[in-house]
């Protein structure tokens, strides 16, 4: 374990390396498991704000579900997550002309449509954060359809911690990440 400020991070985020392979994955995040992606509260009112930028580039069916459900749901756990297509696909989702599944929210970030990039839980991903009244837990969420990303990060000798580098400064400050990599250093020193 790495204790940095308030969170302690697992030695996979350390030792452990991925890199997403989109291409051979095709964004199968976007569509499996249970639920949209984990929103803060903090993101809730971001995507209501969000949401007339962002539905240009969302699909009919991505629409039409944001627009019965809204821009977010509670699940029976009272958390939040991004709207589904049928208890399936996220909503904000879009496929490109090969097939692969992209954010929306991304590609209206990336068009400077909207300054917000997408859920921060989808910018950490493959870290999944729990929160405790005393500190935050980063852990590594194995998943079956990410094996392509542990073996492109394999190959490229990229571990989780730099992979995800941009969203762990978003999420907790440059300071912070700057002081993960010398707890890093300093234990393979």
């Amino acid at each position: 374990m790495i204790l940095v400020g308030n969170t302690v991070i697992s030695d996979d985020i350390k030792e452990k390396n991925f890199v997403c392979n989109i291409e051979k994955c095709k964004g199968a995040c976007c569509v499996e498991g249970d639920l949209g992606a984990p929103l803060t509260d903090e993101e809730l009112p971001i995507m209501k704000k969000i949401y007339p930028k962002v539905k240009p580039y969302l699909s009919k069916e991505g629409i039409k579900a944001i627009e019965e459900q809204g821009e977010y749901i509670e699940d029976w756990e009272g958390d939040y997550s991004t709207t589904t297509i049928n208890e399936k696909e996220c909503a904000y989702a879009i496929y490109d002309e090969k097939g692969i599944l992209k954010c929306g929210i991304e590609q209206a970030y990336n068009d400077g449509e909207i300054d917000f990039i997408k859920p921060v839980s989808c910018h950490l991903y493959p870290i999944r954060i729990t929160k405790y009244d005393d500190y935050d837990a980063l852990n590594y969420d194995r998943w079956h359809i990410c094996d392509p990303a542990c073996e492109l990060g394999d190959k490229l000798g990229t571990p989780i911690y730099k992979f995800t580098k941009d969203a762990l400064i978003r999420n907790y400050s440059k300071e912070w990440y700057e002081e993960l990599v010398r707890e890093i250093e300093s234990d393979n020193a």
